[in-house]
């Protein structure tokens, strides 16, 4: 493609991002605190395309669409003076990048072209090697045939002699080199291929990065819900941690100040979670609770929950732990339709969904790394 135009495509990808006006704009602002922090890194990397790409959601959001956000006012005059502090750190710095993408892309574009066109040359030669073959071929054949229908122990009527050949018999029959191309009847038929049948990897297709939860995360996280598990009522946490090498890593559990039922948890004093990734530049990459009393499943409250943290990062995922059942679901929306259903729907509370599609799936770019640690902060105790 041509550098200008897929520079351009990029761009118009990330102003596609919109502003969802039922969550409240607060959190609009601490994800863009943490776009920041990710941009950075991958900058710092070198990783320019993805970087531009989160730099262009940031310039969109926070340049062009949050100001129509009905409770745009609500946000605080410090995060509004951070809000156009990093615009303008951010607008030339994505300038920058672009100027570099454009030259990048100008290289890879020259290189597919070299590649192009020494694979034309290599055919061209083939198919020069293959016409040569087909005319040895049929020179060959051409040959053979006089020959053939001489005997070498033909006799003449009358005459009880052999005729002496004129040349020395064949002790091995012409076989003259054939096209590979060109099969006879008898050649073995090459079986054709259904590729229905091929397994396709839709997470492959998403471009989701690699989640590296350690596995002790759960087992932390079940013994802090202990009490609340055993009166019945749902314990939540944040997943924190960092961006690296283009792979998420939760480093961080946070458990916030909350109110616990059988089918719900609320939080409260949410500032405390933001304070304290500030204080060690977490990203937050999903969020789990606990059934107590149910199975590993996303309830419609949860799904919209999860949506908030979804919108915000792709990869975002939610962590369900049914202990009864001994049951541990890393679930996301479905990208391709419960995502925008979710963000589409305007009920509250506990509410049916339409079950002809999937809303929601397990998540498989989760890995699981036993030598991993994870840190525990229960901020309850505060």
């Amino acid at each position: 493609m041509d550098p200008v135009q897929r520079l351009k495509n990029i761009s118009d990808n990330c102003k596609t991002v919109s502003v969802d006006h039922n969550i409240p704009p607060i959190r609009f602002c601490r994800s863009g605190v943490e776009m920041i922090r990710q941009a950075d890194i991958y900058l710092a990397e070198g990783t320019l395309e993805r970087a531009y790409n989160i730099y262009m959601r940031f310039l969109t959001i926070f340049l062009e669409k949050i100001r129509e956000h009905p409770k745009y006012n609500t946000i605080s005059p410090k995060f509004k003076l951070w809000i156009q502090q990093t615009l303008r750190e951010v607008l030339p710095k994505t300038e920058e990048i672009k100027k570099k993408l454009l030259e990048q892309y100008g290289k890879e574009s020259l290189e597919v072209e070299e590649k192009r066109r020494i694979e034309n040359e290599r055919l061209k030669r083939e198919e020069i090697q293959r016409l040569r073959e087909e005319e040895n071929r049929k020179s060959l054949a051409a040959l053979a045939k006089p020959k053939i229908g001489i005997s070498a122990g033909a006799m003449i009527a009358g005459d009880t002699k052999p005729i002496k050949p004129l040349y020395p018999p064949f002790t091995t029959p012409i076989s003259p080199r054939l096209d590979p191309k060109v099969t006879s009847s008898e050649d073995k038929k090459i079986p054709s291929v259904d590729r229905s049948t091929k397994p396709i990897l839709h997470d492959d297709k998403l471009g989701l990065r690699d989640m590296v939860l350690p596995t002790e995360l759960m087992n932390h996280f079940l013994r802090l819900a202990t009490p609340n598990t055993m009166s019945k009522k749902e314990t939540c946490g944040v997943l924190a941690g960092k961006l690296e090498r283009n792979k998420l890593i939760v480093t961080h559990l946070l458990i916030p100040h909350q109110t616990g039922s059988p089918d719900s948890c609320l939080t409260h004093n949410e500032e405390d979670i933001f304070d304290y990734q500030d204080q060690y530049n977490l990203i937050t990459l999903g969020w789990v609770h606990t059934h107590p009393t149910q199975t590993a499943f996303l309830s419609s409250v949860d799904l919209h929950t999860h949506c908030a943290y979804q919108l915000m990062m792709a990869e975002a995922i939610a962590i369900v732990c049914a202990p009864k059942y001994e049951e541990t679901g890393y679930f996301i929306l479905t990208p391709e339709y419960g995502l925008d259903f979710i963000a589409n729907c305007r009920e509250s509370g506990f509410h049916p969904h339409p079950t002809d599609m999937p809303l929601y799936k397990e998540a498989k770019h989760c890995k699981l790394d036993p030598m991993a640690n994870v840190e525990v902060i229960d901020l309850r105790r505060k």
